[in-house]
């Protein structure tokens, strides 16, 4: 599956829809997804705590498993900066990501509300990379935290980009950006594959493909829209006593049919 994983990212750009769960990701890959990513905000909410390296290692990696198991394509894990505080930490999540059956990872450098250092994070990349053979994506959160001066902005990125690609990354992440321009840009001046978070908002996926983008995905954005269905049909049901908002295209034949 790794090497599978791995050349998804050459050739048709990559379209990731992130699951948070094992029936998210069923009903993603039903939908004709080529692998299934995972969001950790989204995995973190499903399993009650909240995002930024909140949720424990073993809980991360167990949910990791229970998605690869059975799962027809490769699976790729978001195990946020690496559930730990040193290098080594980072590798022993590695390791037991991979052992979990993952075929790759984001790791983002965010260290709420700023950035690790740049020395420390390409540290926690090369501890990663030797770790497994998994395909590492190196998340870079300059434009998501909106960090340091928006003129030096781009130019700070790609310094990282091309740091965290000379420690091992295969890939760089760069959640945040919409604008056409520093998009293209930011593929213009990368070696590795660079993978922008969509949504409402952002170019569509072909429009990215066409500005470089080899990887599309959306963070907890799914995830969110479905806990939106949730809070709806609540408060409906609560307040008027009604049930329109359980309507549904998924049937429970369809669910209760998914391969678990």
């Amino acid at each position: 599956m790794i090497d599978e994983f791995r050349a998804l990212h050459s050739g048709t750009v990559l379209v990731l829809p992130n699951a948070w769960d094992v029936a998210s990701a069923r009903l993603i890959e039903r939908a004709g997804a080529r692998a299934v990513a995972t969001t950790s905000a989204g995995v973190a909410w499903s399993l009650g705590a909240p995002d930024g390296d909140k949720l424990s290692r073993e809980r991360a990696v167990d949910l990791v498993s229970r998605t690869v198991s059975g799962a027809r394509v490769p699976v790729t894990a978001d195990i946020e900066s690496g559930f730990g505080a040193a290098a080594a930490d980072v590798a022993d999540t590695v390791r037991a990501v991979a052992d979990a059956g993952a075929a790759g990872i984001n790791i983002e450098d965010g260290a709420y509300p700023g950035l690790r250092p740049l020395g420390e994070q390409t540290e926690r990349i090369a501890a990663a990379r030797k770790a497994a053979p998994l395909f590492v994506n190196a998340r870079i959160d300059t434009y998501l935290f909106g960090v340091g001066d928006p003129e030096a902005r781009l130019a700070d990125t790609v310094a990282r980009a091309r740091a965290y690609a000379d420690a091992g990354a295969d890939g760089v992440f760069v959640p945040g950006v919409v604008d056409p321009e520093i998009i293209a840009a930011l593929a213009a001046e990368l070696s590795v594959p660079l993978n922008v978070m969509a949504g409402p908002g952002a170019p569509p996926v072909a429009r990215l493909a066409e500005l470089g983008v080899a990887r599309v995905s959306v963070g907890s954005s799914i995830a969110q829209a479905a806990y939106a269905v949730v809070a709806r049909c609540a408060e409906e049901m609560l307040t008027e006593g009604t049930y329109d908002a359980q309507k549904a295209d998924l049937d429970f034949d369809t669910m209760n049919a998914l391969p678990f």
